[in-house]
């Protein structure tokens, strides 16, 4: 077999492959065995038909198709192997001659990574959000722990906001109760906004036994976005009674004894969430330097690809569970079509030039993924999935997606050797150390940067194998 590479553009290239016929004798020996067990010739036994008699009855064309057809995906692998190309997908194949008994020979064109040049990135700099935890944000986290244990007791006066009501409901759509309408017994906190516009409206002021009715555009069941008619009647009123701020509250709601140790601990709790946030952020800007600073060039039919597993992915998985369809989300999100379909490219682009990027870097930088970097990132993944880690795993293992998650636990080891050599400062002109949050955070963003990009990587394992 003889083979040459012709480069179409960065991200494409042609293969032109020659092979002699005696290299067809495997695949023309199983294509007569082949069409031996599917067809009958009187005279024969099934299987023991002779190679004439099938070129005869069946044209030597059909044979020779199914030998071709077996031998070139071995051609094919040969010839990228011999030139060493990083493929990504699969080819488009044209046989531009078979002469029986001479030669077979066809082209391939396909995607491949781009050439990229990792610059020096230890210029980079980025700013990011001060770690500042006030007063204030001790005291709101003190306070929705106390709501989380806030009783309620009936009352015998007019609804106000904050209180719990026990309410029966009933909709109608141009005058008609619906089916699934009506409901009874429904607890609602007043001014939590958690059933239909402009019920808190309605109920605030009511007595027990006291009803009103409004009108309100249905967020689900079968009339879900219509215009209806709702009655509310209020059966109960009950008062919210918050629990006093004190050492008794703190050895109730936590481990501590007082109340000045829950707020010790609220602010240190507070104080790791916003270094992790913090650190989040530096992975963000810093990636966004480092593609700034490289030219990648993107195949296009891996874009189109990308895109459309984008679509589809927020179509039949994330708005599905939500009960919303594409059209209901642009109006949600105030956006046309056009707008959407730009936004998706361009979240797609990057993605595919992050995952080039950091993968060159992986090459260069040389580094490696071991069993326990493996299966912390997989029991991250698992929790974040809602999954038990045995239960991700075997869905992991199933699907063959153990490159991938490797792959992403190498992405976020390469980002963070990027932001080590980078220079991060806060609001305050205050150079941030980021080395205890520093991988698991970078594994986080590179991963949210090419967790959709999947079929990138898996392509290639594909056409690899």
């Amino acid at each position: 077999m003889k083979s040459a590479v012709e480069t179409l553009n960065p991200t494409r290239v042609r293969l032109s492959i020659e092979v002699p016929f005696e290299e067809l004798k495997d695949s023309l020996d199983a294509a007569y065995k082949k069409i031996n067990q599917q067809v009958t010739v009187k005279g024969f036994r099934k299987g023991k038909i002779p190679a004439r008699i099938i070129d005869q009855r069946f044209g030597r064309g059909a044979v020779l198709e199914e030998a071709v057809n077996d031998a070139l995906p071995k051609f094919y692998t040969d010839a990228v192997n011999e030139a060493e190309l990083n493929v990504l997908g699969q080819p488009e194949v044209d046989i531009t001659e078979l002469k029986d008994g001479e030669t077979l020979n066809f082209t391939a064109e396909v995607d491949v990574r781009p050439t990229i040049e990792i610059p020096d990135y230890s210029g980079i700099e980025v700013e990011v959000d001060a770690v500042e935890v006030t007063d204030e944000d001790v005291e709101k986290s003190v306070e929705q722990l106390r709501e989380r244990f806030a009783s309620t007791s009936p009352v015998e006066r007019a609804a106000e906001d904050g209180d719990v009501v026990t309410i029966d409901l009933e909709a109608k759509v141009e005058g008609e109760v619906l089916e699934d309408g009506v409901a009874s017994g429904v607890s609602y906190t007043i001014g939590s906004g958690e059933l239909l516009d402009g019920i808190d409206d309605a109920v605030k002021g009511l007595e027990a036994g006291a009803e009103a009715t409004f009108t309100s555009e249905l967020k689900g069941g079968s009339a879900e976005g219509k215009e209806a008619e709702v009655t509310v009647k209020v059966t109960q009123v009950a008062a919210r009674e918050l629990p006093a701020l004190d050492d008794e509250f703190a050895q109730l709601a936590s481990e501590f004894d007082t109340l000045d140790e829950l707020k010790a601990d609220s602010r240190k709790r507070l104080e790791n969430m916003k270094q992790y946030d913090q650190a989040t952020q530096a992975q963000e800007r810093v990636l966004e330097k480092l593609l700034e600073l490289v030219e990648v060039p993107v195949p296009e039919k891996l874009l189109e690809d990308e895109v459309q597993t984008r679509k589809h992915n927020l179509e039949h998985h994330q708005l599905g569970q939500m009960g919303l369809d594409l059209a209901k989300y642009l109006e949600i999100q105030g956006k046309t079509a056009e707008e959407f379909d730009a936004e998706t490219r361009e979240q797609a682009v990057k993605g595919i030039k992050t995952q080039f990027v950091l993968d060159e870097l992986v090459n260069k930088e040389k580094l490696n993924v071991n069993q326990e970097e493996l299966t912390e990132h997989l029991m991250r993944r698992a929790a974040s999935s809602n999954m038990s880690p045995d239960q991700f795993a075997q869905a992991v293992v199933e699907g063959g997606q153990v490159p991938m998650l490797v792959g992403e636990v190498a992405r976020g080891k390469a980002l963070a050797v990027v932001v080590e050599a980078a220079t991060v400062k806060d609001t305050n002109g205050e150079v941030v150390d980021l080395s205890d949050d520093e991988e698991e955070a970078a594994e986080a963003a590179a991963e949210t940067s090419t967790e959709d990009s999947a079929e990138t990587s898996g392509d290639e394992e594909k056409t690899e194998a």
